[in-house]
């Protein structure tokens, strides 16, 4: 597993798991400008945020992709999430320090992390491609397992054991970027790469206008407010006249 920021790889192709979402974006863009050709991968999982597979299609044909697919598994048949049973209400978030020092929320997804690795590598090893990449991160996070360095380094052994291509001597990488970094960092890596960011979702209640008052939402303001820039997303639903 590699969770290096700058390093080029401008002879192999890489899968994005893309959300559409702001890490994810950050890494789309980070995999346009180090790797040959990108391949991105969102999934229509019963989210209760539905609008950023729209967003995502958008990013993802701005950015300029190799390929955007949209792949449908159906979670909430497994439910246990506020993210997948709208039965569940998304808790509201007072401050960091609250999401930091508190347990797993209940907007963590059973296994998601590791459902879409495994489809996101079954649709790569389809095109020969063995580099994976997303936008997990272990420090500005609401404390998900399968965000954690373990659980992807664990994953790649798990590809490399258990895969055609990798058997037959094409071994896999599971890229991190953004594993260590704090969300402003995130945001700066993003900008200094030409990011756009006017159309990333991170809000979890499922809204095109944030609550800002979700996990989701309360990591992403407190990042824009310590960098003393106002939100994209925020600018663009001002300038719309869906934000006053």
């Amino acid at each position: 597993m590699i969770d290096t920021p700058n390093i080029s790889y401008k002879n192999e192709d890489v899968v994005v798991i893309f959300s559409g979402g702001l890490d994810s974006t950050t890494v789309l863009y980070w995999a346009k400008k180090f790797f040959k050709n990108v391949y991105a991968i969102t999934f229509d999982y019963g989210q209760r945020h539905k609008i950023e597979l729209e967003m995502a299609r958008k990013i993802a044909s701005k950015v300029g992709v190799k390929e955007h697919k949209v792949f449908k598994v159906d979670l909430t048949q497994i439910g246990a999430s506020a993210l997948t049973d709208i039965n569940i209400e998304v808790p509201k978030t007072e401050s960091e320090k609250e999401i930091f020092e508190r347990g797993i929320p209940i907007t963590y997804v059973p296994f998601r992390n590791g459902i879409f690795l495994a489809l996101a590598a079954a649709y790569a090893e389809s095109k020969g491609i063995t580099n994976v990449a997303g936008g997990w991160n272990q420090v500005d996070f609401s404390g998900y397992p399968d965000c954690r360095k373990e659980f992807l380094e664990n994953f790649e052994k798990t590809l490399n054991a258990g895969t055609k291509i990798a058997v037959e001597g094409k071994p896999w990488t599971i890229y991190a970027p953004l594993l260590n970094l704090k969300k402003e960092d995130i945001i700066k890596l993003g900008i200094s790469l030409g990011a756009d960011y006017s159309y990333s979702i991170s809000c979890y209640r499922g809204s095109e206008v944030p609550c800002l008052s979700c996990d989701s939402c309360v990591l992403r303001i407190n990042a824009f407010k310590r960098l003393n820039l106002e939100d994209p997303l925020i600018t663009r639903l001002k300038r719309e006249g869906k934000l006053t």
